[in-house]
C-alpha cells in the first residue's frame, strides 16, 4: 500500500514540471510559428478582394498591398471602386506593384462571376489569395424583414462567397497552392435578436468553409473563416439605421473596432494558416466555445479549447441570460408606451 502511494506521489511530482514545460514549449513554438509566418511577404502574389470598395475589405486590399501583392478589388459601385483603388495604390511598397478593380456582381448568375474571375486572372496573374469580405446586413425582427431583404442578405453573404470560391478554386488546385478567407460574423457564432437572416447567412458560411477545407488540404490550399466583431464601416453605420434597441444593447458590450485593426488580423491569421481569425476576448471564447470539430490544430488553441471550454459555457450562460433580461425590459417598456398612448 505504501509502495502504491509512493509511485503515485512521484508521478504527480513529475506531472508537476512536465506539464507546465510542454504549456512553455507549446506557447513558445506558436508564438514564433506565427511571427515568422505572418512576415511572409506577399510579393508578385495576385490577393482579389470582393467588398473591396469599403469597410474591412478595402483594409485588407491595403495591408495586402503593403505586404507587397498585386491587388483586384471586387465590389459594384465603380466610382466606390475608382476611389477604393487610388487608396490601395498609395499602400504598395514596390514600383512593379499593380492594383485593379472589377465590377460584378458576385450574388448574380454564376456565368458572369465565371467570366469575371478568368478577366482578373488574365490582368492580375492567377490569384494566390481571394478574400471573400462582401456582404450586407438589413436589422429587424423577422416579420418586419421584407423577402428581398432575406434573399439579398442569404445571396450576397452566402451564394456570393460560393460562387467566387467556386470560380476560383480549379485554379488553385491545379497550381497546388491558394488561400481561400470567408469574412463571416460573431452573429455566425450565435444568433442574436434582429438578425434572423443574418445569422443564418453567416451561420452557413462556416459550414461551407468546413467542408472546403477537407476536399482542398490535401491538394495544399489553406482555408480561414473570420468572425470579426461590430467594426466601424460604413455597412454597420447603414445597419444602425433599422437595428431595434435590443439588438443595439445586446452587441454594444462587444465594443467597436476599425476595419484597418480588423483586416490586419485577418491577414495575420490567415498567413499563419488559421482556420478560425477572431478579435478581442469576445472572440476568443466564442471560438473555443463554438471550436465542435472545426480544424484548428494551434497548440495554444487546442489547449484552451480543452481547459476553458467549461468556464466559458458558465459564462456565457451569464451572457445569455442578460440578453434575455435586455429582451423583457424593452417589452415591458413597449408595452407601457403603447398603453400610454
Amino acid at each position: 500500500m505504501m509502495d502504491t502511494l509512493f509511485y503515485l506521489s512521484e508521478t504527480l511530482c513529475c506531472l508537476w514540471y512536465i506539464i507546465p514545460g510542454i504549456l512553455i514549449v507549446g506557447v513558445t513554438y506558436d508564438f514564433v510559428r506565427y511571427k515568422t509566418l505572418t512576415r511572409v511577404s506577399l510579393k508578385d502574389k495576385h490577393v482579389v478582394v470582393t467588398g473591396g470598395s469599403s469597410g474591412i475589405g478595402k483594409s485588407f486590399a491595403c495591408e495586402a498591398a503593403r505586404k507587397g501583392a498585386n491587388v483586384t478589388l471586387v465590389a459594384r459601385d465603380k466610382d466606390k471602386l475608382r476611389a477604393s483603388e487610388v487608396e490601395v495604390k498609395k499602400c504598395c511598397i514596390y514600383a512593379s506593384q499593380r492594383v485593379f478593380s472589377c465590377s460584378v456582381d458576385i450574388s448574380g448568375p454564376y456565368e458572369r462571376v465565371e467570366d469575371s474571375f478568368v478577366d482578373i486572372e488574365k490582368d492580375g496573374g492567377p490569384i494566390f489569395m481571394l478574400m471573400n469580405c462582401a456582404g450586407a446586413a438589413v436589422c429587424g425582427v423577422l416579420e418586419d424583414t421584407s423577402s428581398s431583404d432575406v434573399r439579398k442578405m442569404l445571396e450576397l453573404n452566402c451564394l456570393g462567397s460560393i460562387q467566387t470560391t467556386r470560380a476560383t478554386i480549379e485554379g488553385m488546385k491545379s497550381r497546388g497552392e491558394g488561400h481561400i478567407i470567408f469574412t463571416s460574423s460573431q452573429a455566425g457564432f450565435v444568433g442574436i435578436y434582429g438578425f434572423c437572416p443574418y445569422s443564418a447567412s453567416k451561420f452557413a458560411l462556416r459550414g461551407f468553409a468546413e467542408a472546403l477545407y477537407m476536399e482542398v488540404k490535401n491538394s495544399g490550399l489553406k482555408v480561414t473563416v473570420a468572425f470579426p466583431p461590430d467594426v466601424d464601416t460604413p455597412g454597420f453605420a447603414e445597419e444602425e439605421k433599422s437595428k431595434p434597441k435590443e439588438t443595439r444593447l445586446i452587441c454594444q458590450s462587444g465594443g467597436l473596432y476599425q476595419p484597418d485593426e480588423v483586416a490586419r488580423k485577418i491577414l495575420n491569421d490567415a498567413l499563419a494558416g488559421y482556420f478560425t481569425s477572431t478579435l478581442g476576448i469576445d472572440g476568443f471564447m466564442l471560438t473555443t466555445l463554438n471550436a465542435g470539430m472545426s480544424p484548428d490544430y494551434s497548440f495554444l488553441r487546442l489547449f484552451a479549447q480543452v481547459f476553458l471550454a467549461g468556464p466559458f459555457r458558465i459564462i456565457a450562460v451569464c451572457y445569455r441570460l442578460s440578453f434575455d433580461r435586455i429582451i423583457k425590459k424593452c417589452r415591458e417598456e413597449r408595452n407601457k408606451s403603447k398603453k400610454a398612448e
